[in-house]
């Protein structure tokens, strides 16, 4: 089986999400080459899984106070360099072509009338789910951004869609939970945003992800520049995270059974509408201000009782390709939810229309 694979590589959980897929084509021995955009090769990091990958520039979201201007990012877009990356992108000979919101692979196998497999939570939106502050423009420029023909979404429920759990990464760290131990990731915030609030509560530790030089510890607080094996560490042991409302890391706190509270950067529909979402399935609180009086009363709650245990999404998507990659994917819907219902705690709201 081969394959061209596309991801958006401006933000690190489509990163994170190509690392789970190639390890799961690698066993079964599917050649897949890898096109990545949205950042200059050289800031790329702990790429060896994707071997010889190709770049290009993309499109990089423009951003103003962590918030992403659609129309900006229009207008700032080198057009004409992406339609020469466009051209330069071999779309013939593949089995299957697959994109992460990647827009270089997928207009290139738009222009030469391809189908294209987009496998993402962007694709999410593409149905009937909670959303908040969307508009016309929004919701065009997702659909257009990177155009793909089946469009397979990601997200913590299905809400009676075609959608599939996340993609989880198998973690060779045990899962412990250790009392008043927190992780905080707020990349939009810097530590004048953060450490003040966190100073109120000394019987507290946290251990905040910045990118600083070297990790240090200020009595409770322990800043840690990047580091995944780091990250993963403190995520493992860790009660409760604190974190944006993106997609991966809340991802992977629900599927620990770790306690969450999230804040929607300002104006980022898919944080504003993933927070709403993730308070409506009782998976965490979400806030619009990063303050006190919220962590006095988020921070003594009890965090869940177990873990969500998300089954191996990418596995099952690769044996689904394997056995020809089916448009109905109703089949691996209810495969994958029903493993989820098939644990002692599962939610009964999954067993809605799956």
């Amino acid at each position: 089986m081969k394959i061209l694979y596309g991801v958006q590589g401006t933000g690190n959980g489509h990163t994170t999400r190509a690392r789970i897929m190639a390890k799961a084509f690698a066993a079964v021995g599917a050649q897949v080459d890898w096109v990545f955009s949205g950042r200059e090769r050289d800031k790329f990091f702990d790429m060896e899984v994707f071997g010889d990958f190709q770049s290009y520039r993309g499109m990089t979201f423009a951003t103003q106070n962590g918030k992403i201007q659609f129309f900006k990012t229009m207008m700032t877009s080198n057009i004409a360099q992406l339609y020469q990356d466009v051209k330069k992108v071999n779309v013939e000979g593949y089995d299957f072509i697959i994109n992460d919101f990647e827009p270089v692979s997928a207009w290139a196998a738009k222009r030469a009338g391809k189908k294209v497999i987009g496998i993402s939570h962007q694709n999410a939106f593409f149905y009937d789910i909670p959303k908040v502050g969307n508009n016309f423009f929004v919701d065009w420029f997702m659909h257009n951004f990177a155009p793909v023909t089946l469009p397979v979404g990601l997200h913590w429920h299905h809400f009676n869609q075609p959608i599939l759990p996340p993609l989880v990464e198998a973690s060779h760290y045990p899962n412990t939970s250790t009392p008043k131990h927190y992780l905080v990731y707020l990349p939009f915030a810097g530590l004048d945003d953060i450490v003040p609030q966190l100073r109120e509560f000394p019987e507290y530790d946290f251990f905040v992800y910045q990118p600083v030089d070297a990790a240090y510890d200020d009595g409770h607080i322990h800043v840690r520049p990047f580091s995944r094996e780091g990250f993963q560490q403190d995520l493992h042991r860790c009660e409760g995270v604190i974190c944006s409302a993106g997609f991966e890391l809340p991802s992977e706190a629900i599927h620990l059974g770790k306690k969450l509270l999230v804040q929607p950067v300002a104006g980022q529909v898919e944080q504003k509408s993933n927070a709403i979402a993730l308070e409506q399935l009782g998976y965490g609180k979400a806030t619009k201000r990063f303050d006190v009086a919220t962590l006095r009363e988020w921070l003594p709650q009890k965090p869940p009782a177990q873990p969500r245990n998300y089954p191996d999404v990418a596995k099952a998507l690769v044996n689904w390709l394997m056995q020809g990659g089916s448009e109905d994917i109703s089949g691996l819907q209810q495969q994958l939810w029903q493993e989820i219902l098939a644990q002692p705690t599962a939610d009964s709201r999954l067993l809605e229309s799956v």
